[in-house]
């Protein structure tokens, strides 16, 4: 009989999505080991995590050594963050592909990543161009079952102040009840939502690439 427990390997866990991710993650019964791979040790210590300490820029051969069935990458940026499209890309395109087959090198079956509502490689806007070929070379790898999630505004506690950011929360959930029939998939989404849906799909039995929209997240 198969072990029931598995091991899940996260990147990115210390973002808006990333941290839900890691406690869900952490709190589900289905996972017997969570192996986050980060830059710098967190302060959080828990008896099923393992922290794998690396230079991005060294992946996917920074993961060869591990073993995991299931790979979730949050990692994200903005350019003011970044700052300057050159280091965003690096972040959410080059680090993202290089995790994904880190973990394929590790024996991950199924991956489920964070994109963005409206990521297209043929955008002329820069960050959804960048999180659409970022799908696109995801799909090139094969993984039994890829998950990507295409969340609107996210909503949640950040750990860095953003002003435009707040005022853009207090729009939506003042309009987010508005936008309905073709609208709703623009109604800001919250992280917790977004792991969930994210642990949700690891978990089942779907094979291939499955695209999920916003409105489809909960």
């Amino acid at each position: 009989m198969e072990n029931q427990y598995k091991t899940a390997v996260i990147a990115g866990a210390t973002g808006l999505v990333g941290k839900q991710l890691l406690n869900q993650l952490l709190a589900s019964p289905l996972y017997g080991k969570v192996i986050a791979v980060v830059r710098k040790p967190m302060e959080l210590v828990q008896t099923k995590l393992e922290q794998h300490v690396v230079d991005f820029d060294k992946l996917p051969e920074a993961l060869r050594n591990l073993k995991a069935d299931h790979g979730y990458c949050a990692l994200g940026t903005t350019i003011k963050v970044a700052g300057s499209k050159e280091k965003q890309y690096i972040i959410d395109h080059d680090y993202v592909v290089a995790f994904a087959k880190g973990c394929m090198t590790a024996g991950v079956d199924r991956f489920a990543v964070v994109s963005s509502i409206g990521a297209n490689a043929k955008s002329s806007n820069f960050y959804l161009r960048t999180k659409g070929e970022t799908e696109q070379d995801l799909g090139k790898l094969p993984f039994k079952g890829l998950f990507i999630l295409q969340p609107s505004f996210l909503l949640g506690d950040r750990k860095e102040s953003r002003p435009g950011e707040k005022a853009g929360i207090v729009i939506m959930n003042v309009l987010g009840p508005l936008m309905i029939g073709g609208l709703r998939k623009y109604r800001g989404v919250q992280a917790d939502a977004v792991a969930r849906c994210m642990i949700v799909h690891a978990l089942s039995e779907e094979k291939g690439e499955r695209i999920i929209q916003s409105d489809e997240i909960g």
